[in-house]
């Protein structure tokens, strides 16, 4: 497993229901098409997993 995951917010979190937006502040994505390096943890995994169709992952190093 790695250790990090690179984390890239490639939709907008316009017209999306309040907590989905919350979720992508608390990740640390501000603007679309910035990557964020996260430890791979399950409270990072479950946050993606609630906004995975508004992020893109990639596993670091």
């Amino acid at each position: 497993m790695a250790k990090t995951l690179k984390v890239t917010l490639v939709r907008s979190g316009i017209n999306r229901p309040e907590p989905q937006k919350q979720t992508i502040l608390r990740l640390g994505l501000r603007k679309l098409h910035r990557t964020v390096v996260l430890p791979d943890n399950l409270a990072v995994r479950g946050m993606i997993r609630s906004v995975s169709h508004l992020v893109q992952v990639e596993r670091g190093e």
